[in-house]
């Protein structure tokens, strides 16, 4: 045995890993490379919570082109504010956006970021319990048909990230005629029911199919840390037609 295997196999046994930093290897890495191939230059940070995925972008994968980040609830969005204050390459908006231009009140989790306009099932909180509701916020909802004009009037390339606990399906309904100009989608999908009225991984994989995009990456997402069980996955998907 190899000394690097040797290491590798304590590191395993005190809970760390070493991964090679590559597409082959790494889904983070798969997504550096699939930005860096499509020539991405602007990205729609749906569900951006404090700026978790826009941070990552910059810090992780290098990306300084443009990213719009949407954030509906209050206290996240003013850390949100905070974080992308000095980037002049990343704009954020305090609202929601779904399939319909409304007013709608969300439920506050602990941690802020399982935050969902739908009702959490005891299989997210028993996964999960700090996820717990503990208040709700009424909040702003716009489709993203109405806004794309403006907004995007010169991106080259998008791409659109939606995490939006069960309610992916609602952004996908009011961006209708946005997606067209959508190159690539990447979307949170659960694999077991986690809020009441969401669609799941192979009901928002033909979703997306009917829409003419293809599945073309997939990265873990939350899991049980008793069972081991994966619960949620973010599913990344090109356009293939129009």
């Amino acid at each position: 045995m190899d000394i690097r295997r040797q290491i590798k196999i304590l590191l395993r046994k005190t809970g760390y890993d070493i991964l090679r930093f590559t597409p082959e290897f790494h889904p983070l890495a798969r997504r550096k490379k699939i930005l860096e191939f499509y020539g991405i230059d602007t990205i729609l940070d749906i569900g951006a919570n404090t700026g978790q995925f826009a941070r990552q972008l910059r810090k992780e994968l290098g990306y300084s082109n443009t990213i719009l980040s949407f954030e509906p609830l209050t206290q996240a969005f003013e850390i949100l504010k905070k974080n992308a204050k000095a980037d002049p390459h990343w704009r954020v908006f305090n609202f929601a956006l779904g399939e319909a231009e409304e007013k709608r009140e969300i439920n506050i989790s602990d941690n802020s970021y399982s935050s969902s306009l739908l009702e959490m099932l005891p299989s997210h909180r028993e996964a999960a319990p700090e996820s717990k509701y503990i208040g709700t916020e009424t909040i702003e909802i716009k489709t993203l048909d109405a806004i794309f004009p403006d907004l995007c009037n010169t991106a080259g390339t998008i791409y659109m990230k939606i995490d939006t606990q069960g309610f992916e399906d609602k952004v996908i309904k009011g961006a209708k005629n946005s997606l067209a100009q959508i190159r690539l989608v990447q979307m949170e999908m659960s694999l077991v029911p986690l809020y009441k009225g969401e669609l799941l991984f192979l009901e928002l994989f033909n979703q997306m199919s009917e829409k003419g995009y293809g599945l073309i990456s997939l990265e873990p997402g939350f899991s049980d840390a008793k069972t081991g069980q994966l619960l949620q996955v973010d599913g990344i998907f090109q356009r293939l037609q129009g």
